[in-house]
């Protein structure tokens, strides 16, 4: 059910209204094949929009960070209050509340929004913060998700290290990649190609071996991916 709408939710909103252009509304939606209409503004002014209301934010714990993000969240009529409330998600001042305990706002957020747009920003941005501060459980975590009957769930569990270069865990990469190598879901193969090539930035061998070894189970679609800027040898 929808949260009832908060005084910063209502001031989201009605920024948001006055950026907009409601000529570009259509085609923003046709292009994300969204169901939940536009407002029409665009990522310039949208992050305009945040910054300028979410500068001086604090909370006094995470229950009331969360609470403002899922009200922004649930209340949304237009997909722009929804990429606000992922903005709001990780302003400055929410960084110390990024622990294990925000992850089943993160899945509600995954599982509700179902689309890349949202997915993918939570997934490298958002988890990967909760991944840097509570490791271990999160790896867990991460893992357990990438055997989830949801589709989403397990795409959030490959792409949360997007960001990781050098500090790549490859046994959690591998451990969330395997359990979908033989999916045939486009956003699945599409995800493990692009972890893949993410990490090929860091160490372009190792995912050729992985390529190579994994050559069986993996689609065409995510061994191009995977190989797009370094080859196969």
């Amino acid at each position: 059910m929808p949260s009832a709408e908060t005084p910063l939710a209502a001031s989201v909103g009605a920024a948001l209204v006055e950026a907009a252009d409601p000529a570009r509304a259509p085609g923003m939606q046709a292009y994300m094949k969204s169901a939940m209409p536009y407002l029409g503004v665009s990522a310039v002014p949208l992050r305009r929009v945040c910054r300028a209301l979410f500068k001086d934010l604090a909370w006094p714990d995470g229950e009331a960070w969360q609470g403002d993000v899922l009200a922004l969240w649930r209340g949304a009529e237009f997909r722009e209050q929804r990429y606000a409330a992922i903005e709001l998600s990780g302003v400055k001042a929410a960084r110390p509340f990024h622990t294990l305990a925000a992850l089943p706002m993160y899945e509600e957020m995954v599982v509700t929004g179902a689309w890349w747009d949202f997915v993918d920003a939570i997934a490298a941005q958002r988890l990967w913060a909760i991944l840097q501060n509570e490791g271990g459980p999160m790896k867990r975590a991460m893992l357990a998700w990438s055997t989830d009957q949801d589709m989403w769930k397990r795409r959030s569990a490959i792409l949360c290290q997007l960001k990781a270069k050098t500090g790549t865990d490859l046994e959690l990469l591998y451990g969330c990649i395997g359990p979908s190598l033989e999916s045939k879901e486009f956003f699945l193969r599409k995800a493990i190609g692009w972890a893949l090539r993410e990490y090929a930035k860091t160490d372009a061998d190792e995912v050729r071996r992985y390529v190579a070894r994994s050559e069986a189970r993996l689609s065409g679609l995510s061994r191009r991916e995977a190989l797009r800027n370094v080859g196969p040898s």
